[in-house]
C-alpha cells in the first residue's frame, strides 16, 4: 500500500508541476505575440503637439471647409441662405481660432519695445 500512495503522490506533484509549466509556457507565448505581432497605434508614436500646432491645424481645416463650401455653393448644392449661414458660422469660428492663436503667440513671444519709446524714455532721464 505504501508504494501505491507514493505513486499517487508523485502523479499529483507532477500534475501540479505540469500546470505551473503550462502557465509559464502560455505566458511566454503571450509575451512573444505581444512583442512581435501587436503593432502600436500611430498616435502612440507621434510626437505630442503643442497648443499652437493644434490651433493652426484647426485654422487650416476651417479654411478648407470654407473653400469647399464656396465650391459647393457655386455648383448649386446649397441655396444662398444656407450658404450664407454656414459661411458666417465658419468665419466666426475662424475668427475665434485666430484670436486664440494670437493669444498663444503673444504669451510665447516677448515683443521688443519700439525704438521711439526707448528714445523718449532716455530723454526723460
Amino acid at each position: 500500500m505504501d508504494g501505491l500512495s507514493s505513486l499517487l503522490l508523485a502523479v499529483a506533484v507532477s500534475a501540479a508541476d505540469g500546470a505551473v509549466l503550462g502557465a509559464c509556457l502560455a505566458l511566454a507565448v503571450a509575451t512573444l505575440l505581444f512583442i512581435f505581432y501587436i503593432q502600436p497605434d500611430a498616435s502612440d508614436l507621434a510626437p505630442h503637439r503643442s497648443t499652437l500646432d493644434r490651433l493652426m491645424e484647426r485654422r487650416d481645416t476651417i479654411y478648407d471647409n470654407l473653400r469647399d463650401l464656396r465650391f459647393e455653393f457655386r455648383s448649386g448644392k446649397y441655396a444662398e441662405g444656407d450658404f450664407e449661414s454656414m459661411k458666417t458660422s465658419l468665419e466666426n469660428e475662424a475668427a475665434l481660432v485666430l484670436a486664440e492663436i494670437d493669444q498663444v503667440t503673444e504669451a510665447n513671444v516677448r515683443r521688443p519695445r519700439p525704438a521711439r519709446a526707448a528714445e523718449a524714455e532716455r530723454g526723460r532721464q
